[in-house]
């Protein structure tokens, strides 16, 4: 077993992973930027050091920093989290390189599944479903063109190493192929370096469903059901559930058992995700692989009383999934997430400052991971999310009524949150009823698309 795991991360997943290191008799190390000093993962790792300025670029970004802090306090793994560096093949074949265990999927793996071309190829192999489009990346205009034509219009242009969002276009007609090409390769060219491109089959208003899935390092792969995770805005998840009310079991299996296969042949390892869209006929179609932790974890946790995160330290330690986890697996009951982010709650405006008052709920079925506190800050630069409220009952109606009990007790004072928001899903009809798609917002209404 480890001695000393570094943290190579900030705010909530910092300290679930020191939780879980704590939990098996791990020293931890925790990594901060001078906007952290005053962070909660600082105060609870055994150690801290400074690597940088608030820029993460300067900071949680910069691999020399990070693995520095590594070598001076003689750690001998190091956990990603999400975010930042976790699916950064050259962060992963450096720590290895330099003698650490980086928790998480083999570099020539994390490469493999970022190029979402490769990754379709992957699971077309093993019989996951995947969309009609692209098999490889697309190299021209005309290409583009002659496969639009061959495939349907509507249509996506997708950034082959992309990620939330960008990189995407969607293509309806004809003529706007070719225009709609360049802008989406000039974006996947500034965000990623990367302005290769593939195309897939437009699925009109689908569920967004993902598969979460274990894996050891001898061959055992795991998957621990699916999450619904629809509601959706500009491709950001506002709230998750599992497992999904559109999944039936015939279906949860047959993916279940394909993405296995899948998964072995890919060599894969640790932890990760497979994403999927549902079309209106109940049909799954393979999206992309997300090589690390997912923020949504906690649900699949509430439901299968497996945590993921030791689950991962054992599996970079060595450890057989038998070893690690009750299998077969049985799920229990149904989970919801709220990501509580530091936003207006209807439009959207990012709300950084002092939290002059923090109450968080409690009582039974309800889980609250946050690194926020009173008098703690919210910086303005990184990512808005406060805390990730979970709520687990015996069934969906159950875990509704605790989420909704828990959102009226929780407090967050001297910024705006986004609780009102998750309020009004959690009434709405058509949230109760389980009619979700990712235009649920934009057709209910509850908040601005724009």
């Amino acid at each position: 077993m480890f001695q000393k795991v570094l943290i190579a991360n900030r705010g909530e997943i910092a300290l679930r992973v020191i939780c879980a290191c704590k939990d098996l008799g791990i020293r931890t190390v925790a990594v901060y930027s001078e906007a952290d000093r005053y962070s909660l993962h600082v105060r609870f790792a055994d150690e801290a050091i400074c690597i940088g300025p608030a820029k993460s670029a300067r900071s949680y970004l910069d691999i020399p920093s990070v693995i520095s802090a590594a070598e001076i306090t003689n750690a001998d793994a190091v956990h990603p989290g999400y975010g930042f560096l976790s699916e950064n093949p050259g962060f992963a074949e450096v720590a290895e390189a330099c003698g650490l265990k980086f928790i998480g999927p083999k570099a020539s793996v994390i490469r493999t599944m970022g190029l979402k071309h490769l990754a379709r190829q992957v699971m077309h192999k093993a019989g996951v479903p995947i969309l009609p489009g692209s098999v490889e990346t697309l190299k021209s205009v005309e290409e583009a063109e002659a496969l639009a034509a061959e495939v349907g219009l509507p249509i996506m242009l997708k950034a082959a190493a992309g990620g939330g969002g960008r990189g995407m276009r969607v293509v309806r007609e004809p003529a706007d192929v070719a225009p709609l090409y360049a802008q989406a390769q000039a974006e996947a060219l500034a965000a990623f370096s990367n302005g290769e491109l593939y195309m897939e089959k437009l699925v009109e208003e689908p569920r967004h469903i993902e598969f979460q899935i274990l894996a050891d390092e001898h061959g055992n792969v795991e998957i621990l059901g699916e999450r619904e995770c629809s509601i959706q805005r500009r491709h950001q998840k506002l709230l998750e559930e599992a497992p999904s009310p559109a999944v039936t079991p015939e279906l949860r299996h047959r993916i279940r058992e394909s993405l296995a296969q899948a998964m072995r042949d890919a060599g894969y390892t640790n932890a990760g995700t497979a994403e999927f869209l549902m079309d209106k006929w109940g049909n799954l179609y393979f999206m992309e692989i997300n090589a690390r932790v997912q923020v949504e974890h906690p649900v699949t946790e509430a439901i299968t009383g497996i945590d993921i995160v030791k689950s991962q330290i054992l599996i970079a330690a060595g450890h057989r999934l038998d070893d690690i986890i009750q299998r077969p697996v049985r799920f229990e009951g149904h989970a919801i997430e709220c990501r509580i982010n530091a936003e207006h709650p209807q439009t959207f405006a990012p709300s950084p400052g002092r939290i002059t008052g923090f109450n968080v709920p409690g009582g039974i079925g309800i889980r609250v991971d946050t690194a926020a506190y009173t008098d703690g800050v919210i910086p303005p630069y990184y990512d808005s999310l406060v805390a990730k409220l979970i709520a687990h009952g015996r069934d969906r109606t159950e875990a509704i009524a605790r989420m909704k009990r828990a959102l009226e007790m929780f407090v967050v004072e001297g910024i705006h949150t986004s609780i009102p928001l998750h309020q009004r899903i959690l009434e709405h009809e058509r949230y109760v009823a389980g009619d979700l798609d990712t235009s649920f917002l934009a057709k209910t209404k509850l908040a601005p698309q724009k």
